[in-house]
């Protein structure tokens, strides 16, 4: 069965024609638009401008270790393990699985946080 992205009558009509074709046994999901692009853009600049900032009371991580600290306080579960290096890692939920709406939870956390421990941001307030 084909993904379809429904955005206007034509595709929901396609939609409902393509699992009414669909054999007996067959799974249907229906769900909400992961992160867009522009979102997956911005969130990375500013967790660009959160690892280069010298924050009071956080030791310095890599841009992927600050984004999984601000899933797990938007309370995501997050996991870290041990690399081969010795180093920590994250497992578990990505970004990318994140719905629009999420995506925009996570941005506007971040945000607040950044004002609130005096991180100065690169990228304009858009898009959520």
């Amino acid at each position: 069965m084909p993904t379809i992205r429904i955005v206007s009558d034509w595709h929901r009509r396609r939609a409902l024609d393509a699992v009414a074709a669909a054999p007996l046994g067959h799974i249907v999901s229906v769900r909400e638009p992961t992160r867009t692009l522009d979102q997956s853009a911005k969130m990375w600049a500013m967790l660009g401008d959160v690892s280069k900032a010298r924050v009071e009371g956080y030791t310095k991580a890599t841009p992927k270790i600050w984004k999984m600290r601000f899933m797990h306080g938007l309370g995501h579960e997050v996991q870290f393990d041990t690399g081969l290096d010795g180093k920590p890692y994250p497992i578990g939920l990505s970004s990318s699985e994140l719905t629009v709406r999420q995506m925009a939870d996570l941005i506007t956390f971040i945000e607040v946080w950044c004002a609130q421990n005096g991180v100065e941001l690169s990228e304009p307030n858009s898009p959520k």
